[in-house]
Parts: C-alpha cells; sequence; structure tokens
C-alpha cells in the first residue's frame, strides 16, 4: 500500500478546509455580534484554532470580511431557487426582496467597509450574482406579465439597496417593510404614459 504521502496530503487539504469553513462561521457569529471590527483573536477562538490558522487563510481583515459576505451572498441568492421551485413567480420575488432587504440592512457596514477599503484589497464581487439573481426572478415574473416590462434587474437592485440605506438607522423594520411594499406595487403596476 502506497496511500500513506498521498493520504497525509489529502488529511492536510481536509483540515485546511474544515478549519477554512470553522472561521467563516465563526466571523459570521463574531461580525453580526460586534460589527466588522470585531476582534480576529475572538474569531479564531472560536473556530477552535490558533491565530495562525486565520493569517494562512485570510492574511487581511479585508479577506476575512469578502469571504463573509461572498458566503453570505451565495445563501442568499440560492434562496431564490428555492423560492422559485415552492411558489407562484410574484410570490417568489417579494420573498426573495424582503431577504434581499434585510441582508442589504444587516450587512450595510461590512459592504461599506470593504468599499473603502485602499488598492490591494480583494474584490467581493456581491452585485453581479444578486443582479444576475434578480434578472432571473424578475424574467420569470415578466413572462407572465405580473411585473412592469419596462423594470430592470438594476433598477430593482438599486430600489431596494435605496430602501436599505435610508432605513438603515432605524431599530424597527417596518419603515423598511412598508417602502418595499411601496416598490412592490410599482413593479406590479404598469408603466405610465411617456412624454
Amino acid at each position: 500500500m502506497t496511500t500513506g504521502q498521498g493520504g497525509a496530503r489529502s488529511a492536510r487539504r481536509t483540515d485546511a478546509l474544515l478549519n477554512r469553513e470553522r472561521l467563516v462561521a465563526a466571523a459570521h457569529e463574531v461580525f453580526a455580534a460586534d460589527g466588522p471590527g470585531a476582534s480576529l483573536n475572538e474569531i479564531a477562538r472560536r473556530a477552535g484554532v490558533g491565530p495562525g490558522t486565520l493569517y494562512r487563510h485570510f492574511p487581511s481583515r479585508q479577506a476575512l470580511l469578502t469571504a463573509v459576505l461572498r458566503d453570505r451572498v451565495g445563501v442568499l441568492c440560492g434562496q431564490a431557487e428555492r423560492l422559485g421551485a415552492a411558489g407562484s413567480a410574484d410570490e417568489a420575488l417579494e420573498r426573495w426582496l424582503e431577504a434581499f432587504l434585510a441582508h442589504a440592512r444587516a450587512h450595510q457596514a461590512m459592504g461599506s467597509v470593504l468599499l473603502l477599503d485602499g488598492p490591494g484589497a480583494p474584490e467581493p464581487d456581491c452585485h453581479r450574482p444578486i443582479l444576475e439573481t434578480a434578472a432571473g426572478l424578475l424574467g420569470r415574473a415578466q413572462r407572465r406579465g405580473t411585473a412592469r416590462a419596462d423594470l430592470g434587474a438594476d433598477d430593482l437592485v438599486r430600489l431596494v439597496v435605496g430602501i436599505a440605506l435610508s432605513t438603515a438607522r432605524d431599530e424597527d423594520a417596518e419603515q423598511a417593510r412598508r417602502l418595499l411594499s411601496l416598490a412592490l406595487d410599482a413593479v406590479h403596476g404598469r408603466a405610465r404614459g411617456g412624454g
């Protein structure tokens, strides 16, 4: 049997992957509780690894923030498929926009920190998957004739981000929900006559 070296390398890769997953999961919790400036040592401690392991996987705070944000966007976009399979086009679009609004309000500080970082900071590229997901859901509603044909996914994403930004300081999310409801009325309304 010659599985010694190959098996050891495979075990190291598996351990490294598990450590990375634990670090991202711990970072989710710590950043949610303490914000993007949270202690990296606390994240390492909660993940059950040393600070050196954290820095091997994520050489900077920005790299860890980017990994967490990408993970959260992946979960958010993954919801669209489940929603699309479970309900009508309008319901799927509405439920996903509610989830996107909650995401945007909750993670605004993290995204802002990443945007403010200078040259050399990793690009999270979270806009593209969100835009593609919104386009898929909106397109489905448009094909069914229940959403305005003149509305683009970029318009929709900007509306939701605007609502998130304008209500970010509100402890109660009721105003955000109300504004989203008004935006959804516009999504399902008719285009006004041009002029």
